[in-house]
């Protein structure tokens, strides 16, 4: 595929590129523009990001995009592991750490802390954080079983009151982190986590979903063509009215089946 092919399914709009670095690359670009513009209207925004090499690429891209003031930006990821030690490689903080969180000078960076806490306290804390800086951009992927964040289909509710939780992972979620390189077998992978929930992924002004490789292309495949709801979580998109979904020739590769 040398083009990018851009479609728009429901309100939710698709650009499909010939490579994982060219997606990564492109989707960067995308949000350095929405940033700039952001702080051009207001003094200070707020971000959320998602922890998977899936974001590999993107985050690249992005801490070395030139022009952005980070200092008038406030951080947060999207979920964490229960049970990990702080300075445990694979915990989601200390991935974003290493890829853009100790890259570039944000305002504030606010992190799940889920340690030394019970999760609901944990859940409430980091409510009341967004509650004050609710978020202007959401970057994002998508599960193989189609989840947001950890919101896999079994817990993951459209119309959920929560802005944070604690939920229990599923065998195929937790499968993907072995899948994903991220641990060596499933039974090293945590079994619960706090994960934002659907409503407050969504309830972003921008939505920026990159989702490259083969093992996502059956997740995308249900994410634009199967009912909207929470049996496939990533549906959600499609109601969203600035939402963009960024893929590589891989995981598009079931895209046109439909759609032709």
């Amino acid at each position: 595929m040398n083009k990018t092919k851009e479609i728009k399914i429901d309100q939710l709009s698709i650009k499909i590129y010939g490579s994982r670095t060219k997606m990564g690359s492109a989707a960067a670009k995308d949000v350095a523009g929405r940033i700039r513009q952001l702080l051009k209207e207001k003094e200070e925004i707020n971000m959320i990001f998602a922890a998977a090499p899936s974001q590999n690429e993107f985050l690249n891209t992005l801490s070395k995009e030139p022009g952005i003031d980070w200092q008038r930006i406030h951080a947060f990821h999207m979920d964490e592991y229960i049970g990990l030690e702080e300075n445990h490689p694979q915990r989601f903080s200390n991935f974003l750490k290493d890829k853009i969180f100790d890259k570039v000078n944000f305002s504030k960076v606010y992190l799940l802390n889920t340690n030394g806490q019970g999760p609901e306290t944990t859940c409430e804390n980091y409510a009341e954080l967004l509650r004050r800086f609710p978020p202007d951009i959401v970057c994002m992927g998508i599960g193989e079983n189609t989840h947001v964040a950890f919101n896999d289909p079994h817990v993951a509710d459209f119309n959920d009151t929560d802005l944070v939780k604690l939920v229990s992972l599923d065998e195929i979620s937790r499968q993907q982190q072995v899948h994903d390189g991220c641990f060596a077998t499933l039974e090293e992978v945590p079994k619960t986590a706090v994960t934002l929930t659907v409503p407050m992924l969504m309830s972003a002004k921008y939505v920026y979903c990159i989702v490259p490789g083969i093992n996502k292309a059956e997740a995308v495949y249900h994410t634009l063509n199967e009912e909207i709801g929470e049996r496939y979580p990533s549906t959600s998109l499609r109601r969203h009215p600035h939402a963009m979904l960024y893929l590589d020739e891989e995981s598009g590769s079931k895209v046109r089946y439909k759609i032709n």
